[in-house]
C-alpha cells in the first residue's frame, strides 16, 4: 500500500511540473519544444513552416526554440516578441473561445506582422472568417486561459 501511494505521489509530482501544456508557451507532452520544433522566424522569411535544427536551439520562456539557421536564431534573440507565435503557440481560435488547444505548426497565419497558430484545417477556416474579432477576444482571454 505504501508503495502504491509513493507511485501515485511520484506520478502527481512528475505531471505537475510542467509536463502538461500549462505554461505560457505550448509544448507537447514530454517535450519542451516550442512550435513543435519548427523555426518561428521562417514563417516570416520563407513564408512556410521549416523544421528547426538542434544545433540552433535557444531557450526562451522555459521552452526550447529551434531554428533552421544561425541567422534566424539571431533574429529571434534580438526580438522574440516579433517572431514568437501569439498566445504562446496555443491555438489562437481556442484562446478566443476562452480555452486552450494545441497549435499546429502547419496551420498558421501571419496577420498584421504577428504569427498565429491553429489546431487544424477546419479550425483555421473558422479563424480566417473573422480574424479581427477573434484576435480581440483572444487578447482579452490571454493569458488567463492557461492558469
Amino acid at each position: 500500500m505504501k508503495k502504491m501511494i509513493l507511485v501515485v505521489l511520484a506520478g502527481f509530482l512528475f505531471f505537475s511540473t510542467g509536463v502538461f501544456a500549462n505554461d505560457l508557451i505550448y509544448t507537447k507532452f514530454f517535450s519542451d519544444k516550442a512550435v513543435s520544433g519548427y523555426d518561428p522566424v521562417a514563417y516570416f522569411t520563407k513564408g512556410q513552416p521549416v523544421k528547426g535544427d538542434a544545433q540552433f536551439k535557444f531557450t526562451y520562456m522555459d521552452a526550447d526554440w529551434y531554428f533552421s539557421s544561425r541567422e534566424n536564431l539571431e533574429k529571434f534573440k534580438s526580438d522574440p516578441d516579433k517572431y514568437a507565435p501569439r498566445y504562446g503557440g496555443y491555438c489562437a481560435w481556442a484562446v478566443a473561445q476562452g480555452d486552450t488547444a494545441a497549435g499546429n505548426p502547419m496551420n498558421w497565419t501571419i496577420h498584421n506582422g504577428k504569427l498565429y497558430l491553429n489546431y487544424n484545417d477546419d479550425i483555421q477556416k473558422k479563424w480566417l472568417k473573422d480574424i479581427e474579432e477573434l484576435i480581440r477576444k483572444a487578447d482579452r482571454n490571454w493569458p488567463k486561459v492557461v492558469k
